[in-house]
Order: structure tokens, then C-alpha cells, then sequence
């Protein structure tokens, strides 16, 4: 039943959904739209950098969050290793179009079946003090456990676009795509600063890992369930716009909240495809276009 109320609060959850998916999908921004790597095993390193944190965590007592800043370097290193080896494997020779698709399924099913024959297929959660907690304000309730991971994605992302923006490593991967001739001319090595945005993209999967088990426990196939989501973002978005990426993430989040509350949760994973078919019939590039 339809009241005031019940649409504030559907607001508010939504952008906090979207503010989580845009963390998710912002390192696929960096890595798809701007490097035109289809690295469909990015939701897996985000479920890789849930159980890395619920290590730590488990092991430690860290907090979540904490506990993937200290991970981020690692999925750094990790994120230029593999892009070493799909650029020397596949890139190099020009076979990077089905032959790299396939590598990045591979690494995908491999992520998985590591984190079955580590943790097993139960899901697994972290317990946090402000997890439980939630603030009200007047009519809306809201719940920690999505405003921290919000939190988290907006310092993150804003951070993400200073970088790209005032830096010259950051400005080098935003035309690495564009004109690699010109990069070459102003003395970068393209191979280099790809290989170096790979790994700030996978950067942010540790971070995002630790949203997603903040929100909520983890299983090791959950990160089936983002693939078309966060695809369907970054191209909405248009490829390699943080901005975009940030508004389609809302978008998408505010839309999935209020099919779920007004129509019914069966419909709520159509949303992100349903926005999908429509954009790139109506607006191939997007809706906000690339940087």
C-alpha cells in the first residue's frame, strides 16, 4: 500500500544501494571503459576481497573497512600481474577479443573454486558495532550497515576522480584509449600506465568486498549476481565516466528499491537489463557519455 512514508524510506535505501553499486562498478569503469578490457571476473576479485576481509577479520578482529584498506595494495600487485599476463598472452598478439574473454572466465571459475576449497560454500558474515545499528530521522529509518558502505564508496570514488583528474599517471589512463600515440609522444609507456590502471581497478574490488560483506553474508558464487549489473552501469554510465558511472549506479539502485517496495522483489533484478536494452537502443554511448 502506497504511502509517504513508505516512499521516503524506498528513496533513501535506494541511493544507499546505489552508492554500494557504484563502488562495485567503479573499478570495471577504470578497467572496461577506459582500458577496453572486458574483465568479466571483476565481481569475483570483489568476492575475493569479502573473504580476504572476513580473513583478517576472522583472524585478527580488524574492522571490515580497515581491514581492506591494508588489502588494497595486494589486489594492486594482483591487478598488474594479470594484466601482464592477458597483455603478453593475448593483447600483444591481437587475440584479446574472444580468445581474452575466455582467459577472464577462466580466472573467474579459478577465484571460485579457491574460495570453495578454502572456506567451503557457506555463506560467511563479519560482526561490526555499527552493522546492527540505525539512525532515525523522523519518518525514514536508516541502517548503518548501508550508510557505512555509502560512506565508504563516496570518499572512495571522489578520491578515484581527483586522481584520475589532477594527477599525470591518472590523466595518461583516462587518454590511454584515446590516442595511444600522443601518450607515447608526451613520454608514458601505454603498456605501463595500463597495467598500472588495472591495478588501481582492482584495486577498489578489496574495498568493495568489504562493502559487500558489511551489507551482508557472502557465498563464493554470489558474484554471479553483480556481473550484468555492474556491466550494465559502466555502459549506461558511458564507458569510462565516473561521473556517469556514479549517476547510472544510483539510478539503477533507486529503481531496483522501488520496483522491489511498490511491484515486488521478482522484478527488481530486471531493472539494470531493462535500463540496458532501452539505452543502447535510444543512446548507444550512454548516458552521460565518456570523459
Amino acid at each position: 500500500m502506497f504511502s509517504v512514508e513508505l516512499l521516503a524510506n524506498a528513496l533513501v535505501a535506494g541511493l544507499l544501494l546505489g552508492g554500494f553499486y557504484a563502488a562495485v562498478a567503479l573499478g570495471l569503469s577504470i578497467i572496461f571503459g577506459q582500458l577496453d578490457i572486458v574483465n568479466i571476473a571483476h565481481p569475483a576479485f570483489v568476492i575475493l576481497g569479502s573473504y580476504a576481509v572476513y580473513y583478517l577479520h576472522l583472524t585478527y578482529g580488524l574492522d571490515p573497512v580497515l581491514a581492506a584498506v591494508l588489502f588494497a595494495p595486494v589486489f594492486f600487485v594482483l591487478g598488474i600481474g594479470i594484466y601482464l599476463v592477458y597483455y603478453l598472452g593475448f593483447e600483444r598478439t591481437g587475440r584479446e577479443s574472444i580468445a581474452g574473454l575466455a582467459f577472464f572466465f577462466g580466472v573467474m571459475f579459478i577465484i571460485e573454486v579457491g574460495i570453495i576449497l578454502r572456506f567451503g560454500v557457506d555463506y560467511r558474515m563479519v560482526e561490526a558495532g555499527y552493522i546492527v545499528q540505525t539512525m532515525q530521522i523522523g519518518p525514514i529509518g536508516i541502517s548503518f550497515r548501508m550508510l557505512v558502505p555509502f560512506m565508504v564508496a563516496a570518499v572512495m570514488t571522489g578520491g578515484i576522480a581527483l586522481y584520475l583528474s589532477r594527477t599525470f599517471i591518472g590523466r595518461a589512463i583516462l587518454a590511454v584509449s584515446q590516442d595511444r600515440l600522443a601518450l607515447e609522444l608526451m613520454g608514458a609507456n601505454p603498456i605501463r600506465i595500463k597495467a598500472l590502471a588495472f591495478g588501481l581497478g582492482l584495486s577498489t574490488a578489496a574495498i568493495a568486498g568489504a562493502l559487500l560483506i558489511v551489507i551482508g553474508p557472502v557465498d563464493p558464487a554470489l558474484g554471479r549476481l553483480y556481473i550484468g549489473r555492474v556491466f550494465a552501469i559502466v555502459i549506461l554510465g558511458g564507458m569510462g565516466s565516473i561521473k556517469g558511472t556514479v549517476l547510472a549506479a544510483l539510478l539503477i539502485g533507486l529503481s531496483e528499491t522501488m520496483v522491489q517496495t511498490f511491484i515486488g522483489p521478482t522484478w527488481a533484478d530486471a531493472v539494470a537489463f531493462g535500463f540496458l536494452l532501452v539505452v543502447l537502443v535510444l543512446r548507444p554511448q550512454g548516458l552521460f557519455g565518456r570523459l
